[in-house]
């Protein structure tokens, strides 16, 4: 089978295109083109509004004897939408436009009349001066006394404006001017407040935290009295020496205070003979630390007292047992 498309056709050996008979069309010939309507139309026979953007399907065909710079213009064949009446306009390449030809008016164009009547005005204008020099001075003259006169209406109608007007505009813009300054005025008062509130809560904060630190030192550094809990153990791990003012003891002739090697070496001893407890409670009443003392003066004195005297009781108890833990020993 051959192919169904064929791109290369056969051409026999005794081809000669000049005997193909040639299509004959008349130049004036119509096609049927489908289009939009160009612009906003009335139809002249009924009155029916055509819009712009309408549908039609309208014949076309090429205008004899009308050229622009070369260019065909194009005609084209619409039927009214009501009567049937037919209108015809054709392409305006001048102007990049359509122009209306028969059947029809166009609406909304106004604008343009006055741009063509202004381009005709221009051009018919400088066709005359451009042979007559005393034309062009005449309407130089004209055009500068126009604008003298447009200008001096003007200057009319802002006096009169003025005078009708009851607001004075620089009396306006001094007001303005006068309220921008205070405004300026009390925002900065307003900033050095808050900067002066800041620094005052700063060092406010500063102020207290170096009481703070002032109290941790002070209560950091030793007191002068003793501090004793409910235990009788605790003269172990915290001992401290009272007052004089407090307890009343008397120091030894160097003026010292006894060492805390001395005062405990009455409550853990050795394993010795009855001699050797009888020296240790000799040695221990040489210190007169833990004597309590009878005093009226006030009560801040006697609560001072009486730790030295549960001190003083408990060393003793102390003594006691520890000596007679050695003579048991000594029996056995």
């Amino acid at each position: 089978m051959s192919e169904r498309k064929v791109l290369n056709k056969y051409y026999p050996p005794d081809f000669d295109p000049s005997k193909i008979p040639k299509l004959k069309l008349p130049k004036d010939r119509q096609y049927v083109v489908r289009l939009m309507a160009p612009f906003n139309m009335r139809c002249k026979t009924c009155g029916e509004y055509i819009y712009k953007g309408k549908k039609f399907n309208a014949r076309k065909e090429t205008v004899q004897n009308e050229q622009y710079l070369g260019l065909p213009i194009f005609r084209f064949y619409i039927k009214c939408t009501r009567c049937l009446a037919e209108i015809t306009f054709k392409t305006d390449p001048e102007n990049t436009d359509y122009a209306m030809e028969h059947g029809a008016t166009r609406n909304f164009q106004a604008e343009k009349l006055i741009e063509e009547e202004e381009k005709r005005f221009q051009k018919e204008r400088e066709e005359e001066e451009l042979n007559n020099p005393m034309k062009v001075l005449e309407n130089r003259t004209k055009d500068s006394k126009m604008e003298m006169d447009i200008l001096e209406n003007l200057q009319e109608l802002k006096e009169l404006n003025q005078r009708q007007a009851s607001v004075d505009f620089e009396s306006m813009l001094g007001v303005y001017r006068e309220t921008e300054e205070e405004m300026k005025k009390r925002e900065e008062e307003e900033d050095e407040k808050q900067i002066r509130e800041m620094m005052s809560e700063a060092q406010k904060r500063w102020l207290v935290e170096d009481s703070d630190s002032e109290d941790e030192i002070t209560s950091d550094e030793p007191k002068g009295t003793m501090t004793m809990g409910t235990k009788p153990t605790d003269i172990l791990t915290k001992i401290s020496y009272p007052n004089k003012k407090h307890c009343g003891e008397k120091s030894d002739n160097n003026g010292s205070k006894p060492n805390s090697r001395s005062l405990l070496s009455g409550l853990i001893r050795r394993k010795e003979g009855p001699e050797t407890s009888k020296n240790s409670e000799a040695n221990l009443s040489q210190y007169p630390v833990l004597t309590a003392q009878k005093t009226t003066k006030s009560q801040s004195n006697q609560a001072a007292v009486s730790p030295c005297t549960d001190m003083k009781n408990h060393c003793e108890k102390a003594s006691l047992s520890s000596g007679a833990y050695s003579d048991s020993e000594d029996s056995e």
